[in-house]
């Protein structure tokens, strides 16, 4: 444009403003600075005011108006954090109330990132997961955005750089949280290491080695020189090692310790039981059930303590009845038989959470042989109860409300005695294999079996004996047992009977299935041997006896055996 059309475009657009024909606004709002200022529609220079709008863009558009930096608002966040860690145990709703204001207005005076408030508030609550006050401060703040910061949190450790392993707080956090919905399982599941699939398949290396070890238990060695083999069948003291599996035992758990550390699936798993959520927890346990994650000591415990907590309501009520009973006069009569009826009658039930929790701790119960023996005896309790109520039939005992729903006492016993055997087969009795030479845990364990009918028993003794045992921990313990019976049955005899069958009764206390099937095979090899074993089983226990009969009938009545046993029982 020459300068000559320039000058007549300016002098239409102040005509145009001064008859109001176009506001002026709109000329400032459309046109250049040079043409403005030679308009005389702006009062300052056109290069001031092009710096003057590049200021006003920066500070709109680019100037920082949060600041999720702790340096660059430090009063703000250290008012947080003074606030957050004044806090006490006992909440209160004003309290709540009162914290929750106060931060909101934080986050408004200081500009603070609202997302870096919330990480805050998260490293707090793990520090303090006893103070309830952070319960009432997460909802303040978006759900979406909580899997996401403990998402980071976790993926932090995994870092090849980092060398700490994750703090168990966060997994405690993680887990309470769960526990109360503010977060989903599955949504912080899939921020954690390893992955399944991989770590099954390390699992699977590993266990596989320690099957091959537990095979060779017992095993002959055909490249055995004779010198060998007359030093193994040198004569002298026999001795036995009833501790042995769980040597194997604790050097695999010492082997995967540091698979705890390193499995975040693992870690989240105790944390849920440490904050008491069992139904997540059941829920990672079946996951990881390829892991065997009750053979790690630590969840082990923690698993115990649930166990404990489910029981222990049951176990004084038995307590208590038991001392009423004791309390009653010898005197017999009518009155007193009454009275003890009804005291024995007292109605005892158990959460369908605790069989599940015995199902997940497998045979690892053996590490705590007092909670062994008080599980046993709840469980007595329970499924006598349930007998007690069934034979009731004159309306005396009316524990109606503690069965729950419209159940009958019929249905109520039949439920009881599935979950009774099922306890018996996954916990019970493979902890007794690995009790070495404690007859009072065997007794404890008979006495609930002899509370079922002769079919659960007997079904219970051949499940016992399976072939796909996969726990290697339980099969070094029966390869050892096996083993040991052997020896001393080479060496059994009238002078020794004595010593050597009290040997084969603490062997048979842990293992009476395998104990007693290996002397029933060694008697068909070698008749001689009937007199001298016979006399060895006085030293049995009634358990053991039950067992060996069944083994018996069996094994030399074959069909006739099994009806054999029926009329015994019935007896």
């Amino acid at each position: 444009m020459t300068g000559e059309q320039r000058a007549r475009l300016i002098k239409l657009a102040k005509w145009l403003v001064e008859s109001a024909m176009v506001p002026l606004r709109l000329f400032q709002e459309r046109c250049e600075e040079e043409f403005l200022w030679e308009s005389e529609m702006i009062k300052i220079k056109a290069a001031d005011l092009k710096s003057k709008e590049v200021r006003v863009n920066t500070r709109l558009l680019y100037q920082q108006t949060k600041f999720n930096l702790l340096r660059e608002e430090s009063e703000g966040y250290a008012k947080l954090v003074t606030l957050l860690r004044q806090g006490s145990d006992a909440s209160t709703q004003n309290t709540s109330a009162a914290t929750v204001g106060i931060i909101k207005s934080l986050i408004g005076h200081f500009d603070l990132d609202p997302n870096r408030v919330f990480d805050i508030v998260l490293e707090c609550f793990e520090l303090q997961p006893s103070n309830s006050v952070f319960l009432d401060l997460i909802p303040i703040f978006p759900k979406s955005h909580a899997s996401q910061i403990l998402g980071f949190k976790f993926q932090y450790y995994q870092r090849m750089e980092v060398n700490h392993s994750v703090p168990f707080g966060l997994y405690q956090l993680t887990a309470l949280l769960v526990k109360e919905d503010f977060i989903d399982l599955d949504s912080i599941y899939s921020h954690l290491l390893p992955k399944d699939d991989e770590a099954f398949e390390h699992y699977n290396a590993f266990s596989a080695k320690r099957f091959d070890e537990a095979n060779k238990i017992g095993k002959i060695n055909l490249a055995a020189t004779g010198k060998d083999l007359m030093d193994d069948e040198k004569q002298g003291d026999v001795t036995i090692d009833l501790f042995s599996a769980l040597d194997i035992e604790s050097e695999a758990v010492t082997e995967r310790a540091s698979e705890l550390e390193n499995n975040q699936t693992l870690g989240l798993l105790t944390g849920f039981l440490s904050v008491n959520d069992w139904y997540h927890a059941h829920i990672l346990f079946d996951r990881l059930s390829p892991l065997n994650p009750a053979e790690h000591s630590q969840i082990c415990n923690e698993l115990f303590r649930l166990i404990e907590k489910s029981i222990s309501s049951a176990n004084e009520l038995i307590r208590q009845t038991q001392i009423q009973i004791l309390a009653l006069p010898s005197a017999a009569g009518s009155d007193s038989m009454e009275t003890n009826s009804s005291i024995y009658r007292s109605f005892v039930n158990l959460p369908k959470e605790l069989f599940e929790m015995l199902s997940c701790a497998g045979p690892y119960l053996y590490r705590d042989t007092l909670l062994l023996q008080k599980v046993c005896r709840v469980l007595r309790g329970y499924y006598q109860s349930a007998i007690d109520l069934v034979s009731a039939g004159d309306g005396s005992f009316n524990p109606g409300s503690g069965i729950g729903g419209n159940q009958t006492p019929r249905l109520h016993l039949k439920e009881a005695r599935l979950r009774i055997e099922e306890a018996l087969g996954t916990c019970l009795l493979p902890s007794l294999q690995l009790t070495p030479a404690n007859p009072a845990v065997g007794q404890e364990i008979w006495e609930v079996m002899n509370l079922l009918p002769y079919e659960g028993r007997y079904r219970l003794y051949g499940e016992w004996e399976k072939d796909d045992e996969r726990i290697p921990m339980v099969l070094s313990a029966r390869q050892t047992a096996k083993l040991d019976t052997r020896r001393i049955l080479k060496r059994l005899a009238k002078e020794n009977l004595k010593q050597l069958g009290r040997m084969v009764a603490k062997l048979s206390h842990a293992n009476p299935m395998t104990v007693l099937r290996t002397i029933v095979h060694q008697i068909e090899a070698y008749r001689d041997m009937i007199t001298p074993v016979v006399d060895a089983f006085k030293y049995l226990t009634q358990a053991s006896a039950m067992m060996e009969a069944l083994l018996l009938l069996n094994c030399y009545f074959g069909i006739w055996g099994s009806r054999i046993i029926q009329v015994l029982a019935r007896i």
